[in-house]
């Protein structure tokens, strides 16, 4: 097989949320094969930061500031990424929050807030780009799922609803604008080294433990780790692929775990 099919070299990719963890991680890999790289927050300092972390790494970021949850924000940004940079060929559906709240006491304030950032914003992103790809006859939308699109944990109930939508979301996207050449997937990262999880990744750590009997492959996943999967979805590799949700997760969701007895 061609390395070809996985050559970005001409594409426009946006990542929202771009500036920092798992969404840096993906937005360095696509621009490792070839793609311009824009990403957008609602943070000016979060992207000024950013755009020094991507030089450091000999990547060019375009930045814009604009909230993915609001839709005339979202219509100006992308008209003057188009106008700027370039049409948008690739799109990352990566912002999102979680709040952490047993469901008996979360406000319904909070839970809102999950679900619009969570799954309305792919929706209105999504809605922005698609007109231009349908015209092109050619684009690709990756919505950041998670294993929560799947299964539920205490204290996460908003964002397990927001992304088990999101989930269904991608596939009815996939449903309806699948003939026009634009694939929708989804890629539902497991449980990664991040500076958010350094806390609870040290040695003893009961939930550090947890994931390790938790995962067959004995360890949290790198940013790296997500590479691979994005790449595949962003490329021609994928042209076939739509409406999958492809978990970068090692191995948690097809097994309920090691015993005590078990290495």
């Amino acid at each position: 097989m061609s390395l070809e099919l996985f050559n970005l070299t001409g594409k426009t990719a946006l990542v929202t949320g771009g500036t920092h963890g798992l969404g840096m991680a993906i937005a360095m890999g696509l621009a490792k094969a070839g793609a311009k790289i824009v990403i957008n927050d609602v943070s000016k300092e979060k992207l000024e930061q950013a755009v020094k972390d991507y030089a450091a790494k000999g990547i060019t970021a375009h930045t814009y500031l604009f909230d993915v949850t609001n839709e005339m924000d979202v219509i100006a940004g992308i008209a003057k990424i188009e106008k700027e940079v370039a049409p948008i060929d690739i799109l990352v559906n990566n912002a999102g929050i979680i709040k952490r709240v047993p469901m008996e006491d979360m406000d319904v304030a909070d839970w809102e807030l999950v679900l619009k950032i969570d799954l309305t914003g792919p929706f209105i992103m999504a809605k922005s780009v698609i007109k231009g790809m349908m015209a092109r006859k050619s684009g690709k939308i990756i919505n950041m799922c998670s294993m929560m699109s799947e299964v539920g944990r205490p204290s996460v109930g908003a964002y397990a609803a927001a992304k088990g939508g999101l989930k269904m979301l991608t596939k009815n996207m996939a449903s309806e604008w699948g003939k026009h050449n634009v694939q929708i997937n989804g890629i539902g990262p497991g449980y990664f080294a991040t500076e958010q999880t350094a806390p609870i990744r040290e040695d003893g750590h009961p939930f550090n433990e947890f994931i390790l009997k938790r995962t067959p492959a004995d360890r949290w996943g790198n940013p790296e780790d997500l590479e691979g999967a994005a790449i595949f979805l962003a490329s021609k590799a994928s042209d076939f692929v739509n409406g999958h949700i492809l978990y970068v997760d090692g191995g948690i969701l097809a097994t309920l775990g090691k015993h005590s007895g078990e290495n």
